[in-house]
């Protein structure tokens, strides 16, 4: 993989063997995967001492007869706590995950474009939990009064915890990811694989993506996926507007630079 040429005054970098790239990964998969176990060390704690399991299911208590959850199966609570606790540490070592994969793709950024870093990591950071707060305080609730009032005059909802937190979890995590568009969508503008032009071109063709993948990560219910997918659509907007500034600002920059050489000759 060739890497793109660094601006002025820049240290040149040579071609990066492919070999060297599976090493670089490797190595950076390890330290993502090391921060995830000390991160689940974390976990353990926080699922045990704080009481996380009652956070989460806070939205469904009021539907469920007795205001608890069941399981029928004697290792059900330590896969709960597992699941808790990976939970817990992939949203407490998230930054250090984008740092490991930002240092990864800088390479491949111009010199004055890796500044970016802070700002990118800080930005995903702050999407990923709100994200995930959305869809806990928002949609989630709503999604659970919708479906559960369904024949609830006839039906009484069995609900088992495991099944319950791995609705409520993948809920949170997808729009806890899908609120990283921004940021993706920056990211591959900046290697030049993305253009504004080509973002507003096909901006039909992501709408039915998004309501494929709505459909796809959310339950049936109309509300969830418009949930989903509304946010998707405004943050795919925000990232044309975005793409456009930062392209514009390169171009008055490239300019300075050349009008700069042509002085100095």
């Amino acid at each position: 993989m060739r890497l793109r040429p660094q601006t002025p005054g820049a240290t040149d970098q040579a071609e990066m063997p492919f070999l060297d790239h599976l090493d670089e990964l490797r190595t950076r998969l390890i330290r993502a995967l090391l921060a995830l176990l000390v991160g689940m060390v974390v976990g353990l704690v926080a699922v045990t001492q704080w009481d996380v399991l009652s956070i989460v299911q806070r939205p469904i208590v009021e539907f469920l007869p007795g205001g608890s959850l069941n399981f029928s199966n004697p290792t059900t609570p330590v896969i709960i706590i597992l699941k808790l606790s990976f939970i817990v540490a992939l949203v407490a070592v998230f930054p250090y995950l984008a740092w490991q994969a930002w240092a990864f793709l800088a390479p491949a950024l111009y010199e004055n474009e890796r500044k970016f870093a802070i700002p990118a990591i800080a930005a995903g950071t702050l999407l990923f939990v709100a994200g995930i707060m959305m869809a806990y305080f928002l949609v989630l609730p709503l999604g659970l009064r919708i479906l559960l009032t369904f024949f609830d005059d006839q039906l009484i909802p069995l609900i088992m915890v495991n099944e319950y937190l791995t609705f409520a979890l993948r809920l949170m995590l997808a729009f806890g990811i899908i609120f990283e568009l921004p940021v993706v969508l920056v990211f591959l503008s900046l290697l030049g694989i993305v253009t504004p032009e080509g973002l507003a071109k096909y901006r039909r063709h992501a709408i039915v993506v998004m309501a494929v993948v709505s459909a796809f990560l959310t339950p049936a219910d109309p509300y969830t996926m418009l949930a989903m997918m509304v946010p998707m659509m405004l943050l795919y907007e925000i990232s044309v507007v975005m793409t456009r500034v930062l392209r514009r600002r390169r171009q008055e920059r490239e300019a300075d630079r050349t009008s700069g050489e042509g002085s100095s000759d």
